[in-house]
């Protein structure tokens, strides 16, 4: 059976950046953000659930979901987001262990798989070892103004919407700090792939 690492961490906090050298280090990677675009495309179990759950009027004239406006729907009532993560959830999951089924039988012993809400989605046991990728909070704030072009105050809300990287650094099994340099991400990020090609 292939030994399955799960990465995460916080928005900014440079997870993809982790996820990308690890890929780059010949690491399958199973990214959940991929499975929760795929099990929801026109056609698919989860078009037809979320259709039945919140009607037509999420959908655009092509099939494929508006995701602007079932957004809207779910960010402000925390039912209606419940109801749809129970949708998509399950079927992420199930699009998740497909992939990593079919990346065994192509003989990788070794498989990431990227989910940014691995600890609050509570999905540990799917996976061998918890890798969290850290930054400090100010750090976090200042990159994600930078990166998304927000405010203060935006960029804070969306950092407050997550589990805290401080909370999260307490249930990993490894911590990747990338508060500093780039050069000394990527020795942390080479030591945890000696680590695991032993």
């Amino acid at each position: 059976m292939a030994y399955i690492i799960g990465l995460t961490g916080g928005i900014a906090s440079g997870k993809s950046t982790v996820s990308q050298m690890l890929h780059d280090a010949g690491f399958p990677i199973v990214d959940a953000d991929i499975a929760a675009r795929k099990v929801v495309e026109a056609g698919t179990e989860g078009a037809k659930q979320i259709r039945a759950t919140f009607g037509a009027e999420v959908f655009q004239e092509d099939g494929e979901l508006d995701r602007q406006k079932l957004g809207s729907i779910i960010f402000h009532d925390s039912e209606k987001r419940e109801a749809l993560n129970a949708i998509v959830h399950p079927l992420v999951r199930r699009w998740m262990l497909v992939e990593r089924d079919r990346w065994i039988a192509a003989g990788h012993e070794i498989i990431v798989f990227d989910i940014p809400l691995l600890i609050e989605s509570k999905l540990q046991e799917m996976v061998d070892t918890v890798v969290v990728v850290f930054v400090d909070e100010q750090t976090q704030l200042e990159r994600l103004m930078r990166r998304n072009n927000l405010t203060k105050s935006e960029a804070q809300a969306r950092i407050t919407s997550q589990l805290p990287l401080s909370e999260k650094i307490k249930l990993a099994d490894i911590v990747i700090d990338n508060s500093q340099s780039l050069a000394e991400t990527e020795q942390q990020v080479s030591a945890l792939i000696r680590t695991f090609s032993k």
